[in-house]
């Protein structure tokens, strides 16, 4: 019996440092385990305890899924022709799969073995990563995890900690919680301390996903905090102003209630031209103007004839684009980045964005002004610092003398790109500086011409990312300056040296007292109380968390209980219960 358990204990070592070293991101183990290393998209209930740190998580393997053949009923989920799309929709509809909890202890007890250095089971022991195994529920307590960690002293694993994940709810009944006198007596029942500590946390939400009728109706972009603060008085106690508070900012652009929606509508087009260009197909956006971009162009170079014969002085010109912009305003200039000095290829470029929807457009309209620009019948007013192939054509105007252009291939949509990426340049530029929140040092990455028009497109994009997450803040949150300035820089850093991603999550630290009016009446999505005793690598912890959703994504709790029922004038949130409790075990 000895030798089986000691075989058993060993195999899994192996596993496990073979996935450890290895480059697969999972691994059979027996014959329906599967073992998982994690290091990122974590389970949110180990978060409470594991820190981010890599783990292991252990569960029952989702089985293959066999279609039958119409042709041959017989054939196998080995055999080809076994439909994999059919095979990743069940796993995606089953989920994780938890083991019994007798099969869970059993294989912590295997890595117990296989981590003590006084018991012969490998040579030269590797510490493992923590292993956590998902568990059924089956026992009374309603355990869902049950975990195990090595602790290690000078590189030599002296020690392990045990533990447990247990689980309840939804209440509404708050007599029905752990009171924080029951989870210190359940920590002192376990580790006898001389002394403890109590840390409270919790995470609210000031914008985003709301629950209307019990039903959470999901937002791309959110806005929650989350606070750290010490002696704890009492269950689902609100934050006191002296906690610590970090800001977990995520926000989707392109939502139409933005202040710069219509801004974020010139960034798509500019897309939809960059995409074409490096794909050969364009899939033109929904036009916003009812005439076609060729009659929108002739008619704003008849107006600014008509207003280049009334004025003698043409050093005058910003007031005559000044004009022509208010006789033309539409909705795209009332927009949070209105700007009074648009030239005349911004204004161009603003009127095709909402009419153009062929390459042909694009090629009628240019010819149609480097026409006018030829014969004299414009001299427009433009940027002193505009770059475009357009705006330089202007400049020789000044002086009769125009290239030939040829607007055949992509020569038309690479003119119009470079003319929408001047213009959004400026937009970003009027903003961040006009708000004194940056530099034009610390924008040199984001404005450089240097670099090919796609990566152009893709620091224009990462600039509006930012943008958006300042106005987020600024308008809804009503942060003040300093606030708003320190979250520029953080963005401005994170983008120099990482790629676009639309989900990543900025984070701020703030003073509570700035946002209290947003929290302190409101119930918390997720709160928790942690009583701990102990030092450095035997630091022992026993943690109760409440939150309105479950911590466990493969146990269903069967509940009629509502989201929130009312009670009197307030309304009461639901709360499942996490309970997890760990004990350390010295390898004497």
């Amino acid at each position: 019996m000895r030798s089986e358990v000691l075989s058993n204990a060993r195999e899994l070592y192996n596993t496990l440092r073979s996935l450890q070293e290895g480059r697969e991101p999972c691994i059979m183990y027996e014959e329906d385990i599967q073992m998982s290393k994690v290091s990122d998209n974590r389970k949110p209930v180990l978060n409470v305890y594991c820190d981010r740190q890599p783990i292991f998580v252990c569960e029952k393997a989702v089985p293959n899924v066999c279609e039958p053949d119409e042709e041959t009923e017989t054939s196998n989920c080995g055999e080809d022709g076994a439909d994999d799309n059919a095979d990743n929709a069940f796993r995606i509809e089953l989920g994780p799969q938890p083991l019994s909890i007798n099969k869970a202890r059993q294989l912590l007890s295997w890595y117990t073995l296989s981590q003590n250095p006084n018991m012969t089971v490998v040579d030269n022991i590797c510490a493992l990563h923590p292993l956590w195994v998902r568990c059924d529920m089956s026992d009374p307590a309603g355990t869902t995890w049950l975990g195990a960690e090595t602790v290690s002293i000078d590189n030599n694993v002296s020690g392990i900690k045990l533990c447990s994940v247990t689980c309840k709810g939804p209440t509404v009944d708050r007599r029905a919680l752990m009171t924080l006198d029951e989870l210190k007596q359940e920590h002192e029942k376990k580790h006898h301390p001389s002394a403890m500590v109590i840390n409270g946390n919790a995470r609210y939400n000031l914008f985003g996903s709301t629950v209307v009728e019990n039903t959470v109706i999901e937002s791309q972009s959110s806005v929650n905090v989350d606070f750290k603060w010490n002696h704890v008085e009492s269950i689902l106690e609100t934050p006191p102003l002296s906690s610590t508070a970090t800001l977990n900012i995520k926000v989707a652009s392109g939502d139409t209630n933005s202040p710069v929606f219509e801004v974020y509508r010139e960034l798509e087009f500019l897309q939809t031209l960059a995409d074409g260009l490096r794909t050969g197909e364009t899939e033109w956006m929904e036009h916003l103007e009812r005439q076609s971009a060729v009659n929108l162009t002739k008619a704003f170079l008849e107006e600014l004839q008509n207003i280049t014969k009334t004025l003698h002085d043409q050093a005058a010109k910003p007031d005559e684009t000044t004009k022509l912009k208010s006789e033309t305003d539409t909705p795209i200039f009332k927009s949070l980045l209105e700007r009074g000095d648009l030239d005349f290829v911004e204004q161009l470029w603003v009127l095709m964005t909402k009419s153009v929807t062929s390459h042909q457009d694009i090629r009628d309209c240019l010819k149609m002004v480097i026409d006018a620009l030829r014969y004299g019948n414009i001299t427009p007013w433009i940027h002193r610092d505009s770059s475009s192939s357009l705006s330089k054509l202007i400049l020789q105007s000044y002086h009769q003398q125009i290239d030939h252009v040829s607007l055949t291939g992509v020569t038309p949509v690479h003119m119009l790109l470079e003319m929408g990426l001047d213009k959004m340049r400026k937009d970003y530029i009027n903003y961040l500086i006009g708000e004194e929140l940056t530099t034009l040092n610390h924008l040199c990455y984001y404005l450089s011409t240097e670099v090919d028009l796609q990566e152009q497109v893709i620091r224009l994009r990462k600039l509006h990312h930012l943008l958006e997450v300042i106005l987020t803040c600024s308008t809804f949150l009503a942060l003040p300056y300093d606030r708003l300035f320190l979250l520029t820089q953080s963005c401005l850093r994170h983008y120099n040296t990482h790629p676009y991603d639309k989900e990543h999550e900025f984070k701020l630290h703030i003073n509570p007292a700035l946002i209290s009016h947003f929290y302190q009446n409101e119930h918390p999505l997720e709160w928790g109380v942690e009583v701990s005793s102990g030092h450095g690598p035997r630091k022992v912890r026993t943690s109760l968390q409440l939150s309105d959703r479950p911590l466990v994504d493969h146990v269903i709790f069967q509940t009629d209980c509502p989201h929130e029922t009312v009670n009197g004038d307030s309304v009461e949130t639901a709360f499942y219960s996490t309970v997890v409790c760990c004990n350390f075990i010295a390898f004497a």
